[in-house]
């Protein structure tokens, strides 16, 4: 099933003929799938023998569950998407599917560095239950990832997708940036819906808010750590890897935004940008999995080559989030 070469795609506007593939869930008329809210980019839990560990996910899940969170993102960054196969992946959301409940949305990774690798995760994605899919930029080959490579990469992907499409933009991951322009011409395609960004230049994201509002396209801050300033300038939520364990403070702190209470959640943005910092930019996902087990959830190893922290980053991380009140 998965990338099988007797495959073939034959797309025709939204709707993709093939095994089980349904129409574009857009409305004909215009309506887009509501984004507004905070996710959680959630982790992938394995086992000590490195094996994904289904049990330990649902239980966490359930807990995520009882946060009034918009849903999930599966098999983001954050998911280690790149270290488990094509079937893992899919499997994946397929459990997380399962377990969350109606009404939460499941935005799956699909991307792949080519576009058919691409179209055809994506396909497995949406017949696992994802509600709408993640695409990350290619960048193999990044010095010919240029503005036209990318329109002609996300069209095609959108044009077979049977859900709307996110792009995601992660430069500190891809060393790239999704340009403005390609992201301006794409928020014309009927089955892209929205950006996740995920660089720290809160001018573009401004501009990008500004040229794209009268296509109905959402933005989500890629960060907690610039979520004020992106609500300030008009984007819709956030997907904050922050969010799998503070994941209250961080809808409270949307709340604060939408409600006009910008003193208040200036106070709480505040504490939170250096224990987002260590979770993301100073020690990555071995820190955010070291943090889960601080607040009830199974973090467990990360997958090799990821090494896990040492006892002086562990007690450098802690120190970020007790000095800002979270422990």
């Amino acid at each position: 099933m998965f990338l099988r070469k007797s495959l073939i795609w034959k797309c025709l506007g939204w709707r993709v003929f093939g095994r089980g593939v349904k129409e574009s869930r857009c409305s004909s008329s215009g309506g887009r799938l509501d984004l507004t809210g905070i996710y959680p980019p959630i982790v992938t839990p394995f086992n000590q023998m490195a094996k994904v560990d289904y049990q330990q996910l649902e239980s966490n899940i359930h807990r995520w569950s009882k946060i009034p969170f918009r849903g999930l993102v599966v098999q983001g960054s954050n998911g280690e998407f790149v270290y488990l196969t094509s079937e893992e992946r899919v499997e994946v959301v397929r459990r997380v599917r399962q377990v969350l409940p109606e009404g939460r949305l499941v935005i799956a990774g699909s991307g792949c560095e080519s576009t058919e690798a691409t179209i055809a995760m994506t396909h497995n994605m949406a017949e696992a239950g994802a509600s709408a899919v993640l695409v990350i930029t290619p960048c193999y080959y990044r010095g010919r990832m240029n503005s036209a490579a990318f329109v002609h990469h996300y069209t095609q992907v959108a044009d077979c997708s049977p859900v709307p499409v996110v792009l995601y933009s992660v430069p500190g991951n891809t060393a790239l940036e999704l340009p403005a322009d390609a992201i301006i011409t794409l928020s014309h395609h009927p089955n892209i819906i929205g950006l996740k960004d995920s660089g720290n230049d809160i001018t573009r994201i401004a501009l990008i808010v500004h040229k794209t509002r009268n296509q109905d396209f959402q933005v989500l801050a890629g960060s907690a750590g610039f979520l004020l300033a992106t609500y300030s300038i008009g984007a819709v939520g956030g997907v904050c890897a922050l969010a799998n364990v503070l994941g209250e403070p961080l809808c409270d702190l949307e709340k604060l935004c939408l409600g006009g209470q910008w003193a208040e959640a200036r106070e709480l943005q505040y504490r939170l940008i250096e224990p987002n910092t260590a979770i993301t930019r100073k020690f990555g996902i071995a820190a955010l999995k070291e943090a889960m087990g601080w607040f009830g959830y199974y973090g467990g190893p990360c997958r090799a080559p990821l090494l896990p922290l040492t006892e002086a980053e562990k007690g450098e991380l802690r120190s970020d989030f007790v000095s800002n009140g979270w422990l």
